[in-house]
């Protein structure tokens, strides 16, 4: 097919994600290597957002191919009581590369299925009913996770099942819980405790949170403050989830990002990277105690894709590129290249407020005036910001604006100068802004 085939088919027959799909002009896509991916025309655009913060790895490895190629041979489908080796392969590299007693693995197919089961998981070994989640967050469009979901996405689905309670995060949107990383996490924490009681702590089985908040703004959080959410939690008996589909297999700089704080959470949720998107997976990883009651006690979850070989099979070839090929040290090494890019942008530019990175998961903030007030409004837009969309697609940079806020997460296998050429073209976009600034 042509582009214009392509398009017009899709757009006529098909329904697109968040949007009303007669008002979007979708991009026409054929092929994807690396970190470049093509329209049928041979256009060109630098992936500088991995996709969804998804293909970790880069497009097109041909060993995950191969890897996909030799198990659709042998077996493509099979029930979810079997036994498989790409599901033992892929249960053990997984216990391998998880920190600390996490060794036993609930496969599904998205981020949003695996925090689902989380939740189940918790309720059903707590024997309690409520959840913790933060409004600066998100965790999937399905029932359970989008009510998890702190954002605005989340008020289209209400009402919805009840008892989950949203707090705030250690960095609002606006309100600000102090000045250094001390006080900030001591005064959130002390907030989250009355919570904690004010919601009855014999009633909430667990917290779930994205240890480094990803689409609401890449927040990395501050000194001590999961070490510290980790004591709290365990004062109470609440179990801690970390919620991984994002920030996970390698983004970071780590294999997970909660190891940036030397914690170890109760659950794990995995997707996204996972198997870099080739196929669809989703893990939830379970500490031994949880994993040994639910070997005694039914668990009240399954799906008809639970485990599927194909999928399984992409992940373990997925995850040994990732490890064997020293992408996780790649992200780390060039996170201090993007730190520095991101720092030149803020000092050329009065529209760039800040940016902020942890290996290559990145965001840059663009304000409209000198008080530092963001240039779009709370789940809201501004003009200068289309307009800049539109400037770095033409440029063939493709990445994500949401708001106020402009994505910086390419695959782990980028080079130093792919990642400057990604922020020499948003060096450019940013004139459109500055042009907006009010000074």
């Amino acid at each position: 097919m042509n582009s214009d085939e392509m398009v017009e088919l899709c757009k006529r027959h098909t329904l697109y994600t968040w949007a009303a799909s007669g008002a979007i002009d979708p991009l026409p896509v054929e092929r994807a290597e690396g970190v470049y991916f093509y329209t049928p025309d041979g256009t060109r655009y630098l992936d500088f957002n991995s996709q969804l913060m998804s293909v970790n790895i880069g497009h097109g490895h041909p060993k995950v191919i191969q890897a996909i190629k030799d198990q659709a041979e042998k077996l493509t489908f099979i029930y979810p009581a079997t036994a498989t080796e790409p599901r033992a392969r892929l249960g053990k590299l997984l216990a391998e590369l998880t920190p600390g007693d996490i060794n036993t693995f609930f496969f599904v197919l998205s981020g949003a299925e695996a925090n689902n089961n989380a939740v189940r998981m918790a309720r059903l070994y707590t024997g309690r009913s409520k959840i913790l989640a933060r409004y600066r967050s998100y965790h999937g469009a399905t029932g359970t996770g989008i009510q998890l979901t702190g954002d605005p996405r989340r008020w289209f689905s209400e009402p919805g099942e009840p008892g989950v309670v949203h707090v705030m995060d250690p960095w609002p949107y606006h309100y600000s819980f102090g000045e250094s990383d001390h006080e900030i996490t001591k005064n959130n924490l002390t907030y989250l405790e009355e919570v904690i009681q004010y919601e009855g702590a014999d009633r909430i089985a667990a917290m779930i949170i994205e240890p480094v908040t990803g689409t609401n703004g890449v927040l990395i959080p501050p000194e001590g403050y999961l070490r510290g959410l980790r004591a709290l939690l365990d004062k109470y008996g609440i179990l801690l989830i970390t919620d991984e589909v994002m920030a996970g297999c390698g983004r970071t700089g780590r294999m997970f990002a909660f190891e940036h704080a030397g914690i170890v959470p109760d659950i794990v949720t995995m997707a996204k990277g996972l198997t870099s998107s080739y196929l669809p997976l989703g893990a939830v990883g379970v500490s031994d105690a949880i994993a040994a009651h639910f070997r005694d006690n039914i668990y009240w979850g399954g799906l008809t894709y639970n485990s599927h070989p194909l999928s399984c099979a992409a992940a373990v070839a997925a995850l040994e590129v990732l490890r064997d090929e020293g992408l996780i040290d790649n992200a780390a090494t060039l996170q201090p290249i993007m730190r520095a890019e991101m720092d030149r942008l803020a000092r050329s530019h009065p529209s760039v407020k800040i940016g902020r990175c942890i290996g290559l998961f990145g965001m840059i903030d663009v304000q409209k005036n000198a008080r530092g007030e963001l240039i779009a409004p709370y789940g809201g837009s501004h003009p200068a910001m289309a307009e800049v969309a539109k400037f770095i697609k033409a440029e063939g940079l493709f990445t994500f604006l949401r708001w106020s806020h402009v994505m910086c997460n390419p695959p782990l296998c980028i080079t130093e100068e792919q990642l400057l050429e990604g922020f020499s073209i948003l060096d450019r976009a940013f004139e459109i802004t500055d042009r907006a600034f009010e000074g």
